[in-house]
């Protein structure tokens, strides 16, 4: 299964999601400004881009594909977890 391409279905084909449906969909527990702070002291490592650069209003967002990259590392820790937890390898 591939995430970039489900994250393409989901956000109907946006190169750019926006920062407020990345924090809804996958960040909940967190309001928008704290989970830029996050982003920004590295806490959460997954780039954001401004659509303008220099601009400090310009609407910020994360690329798809680092969202599918930030997804699957989550996951594959999640399984090195579990299987060091459960002693088996999936």
């Amino acid at each position: 299964m591939n995430t970039a391409f489900l994250l393409m279905a989901q956000y109907d084909g946006q190169a750019v999601i926006p920062v407020d449906l990345v924090v809804r969909d996958y960040f909940p527990h967190l309001a928008i400004d704290k989970f830029v702070r996050k982003v920004a002291i590295g806490e959460i490592k997954i780039p954001l881009l401004r659509i303008e650069a220099g601009s400090q209003k310009a609407a910020k967002g994360v690329h798809l594909t680092d969202l599918a990259q930030y997804i699957d590392a989550r996951r594959q820790a999640a399984q090195k977890e579990f299987e060091q937890m459960n002693g088996v390898k999936q």
